[in-house]
């Protein structure tokens, strides 16, 4: 069995304790938390598991990383302490782990990053003999191995688009939430994520992954933008109130330009309440989330998938085959040679002996 720390316990973190906890190759070693107050807390507590693991939350990185761990799950946020998060890596791979994580945006596509991210990377991987695979919480299995599956299917392709709908007010985020998205913010408010570049920083790398995949070569990458405000004031049960004349929606797209045209497309739609922007795409059934693959060409296929966890909550069920993807790369990886790996490079791979499996 790999031993394997999770770090970091928000809502990506409590996820992965849950898989690495369901997988027999793996055992769970350490959990690394931030907070004081949820030092020396169990981690099937902070998991919501419901029942012990008999593994202690704590926040000396030195002892965890000292026990020389076989894998770690960085689950801690990078949205806006990029270069902590990135050095939190480097330890982790200097330490000779395995580490999955989607926090370093940049490393979605290793090929195109900056030498900024790689060297730091590349050294460590090199004095430590570890790993390191980086996909998106987006999830980011959506914007890559499902849309390539899904391509091989038809006979002429003009169109790949990967679709994120999805209600804000699901989302256990808050801060991210009102003020990096700039839900119930004044229309002229310019959030964070939605500056000029951001969008192509953040999913840039997907769309050249795909683009490497499918044999194309990109021209440039463009970004698309629309904000709609609220009609109405509406109250949401995680988040409060947000006043009519904020923002309410949010639609943009980055895309992949071959020769002149928009060939691949990574769109977001999200919003803070369905009576906003009625007439952008919708989850089917009028849920809360999904994810969707369209191939425009022949034929046209549309594949949707929506996941719930925590109570039947889609933020959470995002979370969770996002972090399904990373921590069921760990046995692939432990067993690779040491290196910086993307999603072309690693298997999706099945629930080989999970089915029917019930954890203690």
């Amino acid at each position: 069995m790999t031993s394997t720390v999770v770090w970091g316990t928000g809502n990506v973190g409590r996820a992965a304790i849950r898989a690495v906890d369901a997988r027999p190759a793996l055992e769970l070693s350490g959990v690394l938390v931030h907070e004081p107050a949820k030092h020396g807390r169990d981690a099937g507590d902070l998991a919501g598991l419901g029942h012990a693991l008999g593994v202690t939350a704590t926040t000396d990185v030195d002892a965890v990383l000292a026990a020389g761990p076989g894998a770690v799950v960085y689950a801690a946020s990078g949205d806006l302490r990029p270069d902590e998060a990135l050095d939190d890596v480097c330890r982790a791979l200097r330490a000779g782990a395995v580490v999955v994580t989607p926090a370093l945006y940049p490393l979605y596509d290793p090929r195109s990053a900056p030498p900024d991210f790689t060297d730091p990377v590349r050294a460590a991987i090199a004095e430590g003999g570890g790993s390191l695979f980086v996909s998106g919480v987006d999830p980011g299995w959506a914007n890559d191995v499902l849309p390539l599956l899904v391509s091989g299917l038809g006979s002429r392709i003009d169109v790949v688009r990967c679709q994120e709908i999805f209600d804000y007010s699901t989302y256990d985020q808050e801060e991210s939430v009102r003020h990096l998205v700039g839900m119930g913010h004044p229309m002229e408010y310019e959030p964070l994520m939605l500056a000029e570049s951001v969008p192509t920083m953040v999913w840039g790398g997907q769309i050249r992954l795909l683009a490497r995949a499918l044999g194309v070569e990109l021209g440039e990458i463009r970004e698309t933008l629309e904000r709609r405000a609220l009609e109405r004031d509406v109250s949401t049960a995680a988040m409060g109130d947000f006043a009519a004349g904020t923002q309410g929606a949010v639609r943009f797209e980055v895309q992949g330009i071959v020769d002149g045209d928009v060939r691949i497309v990574v769109e977001h739609v999200t919003r803070i309440h369905p009576s906003c922007a009625p007439d952008w795409p919708v989850p089917p059934g009028g849920g809360a989330g999904a994810h969707r693959v369209v191939i425009e060409g022949r034929p046209r296929i549309e594949v949707t998938v929506q996941a719930t966890d925590e109570d039947g909550n889609h933020a959470a069920g995002g979370n969770a085959t996002a972090v399904g993807r990373l921590v069921g790369a760990i046995e692939w990886l432990t067993a690779a040679e040491p290196g910086l790996y993307d999603a072309l490079d690693v298997p999706l791979l099945p629930a080989t002996g999970r089915l029917g499996r019930k954890q203690p």
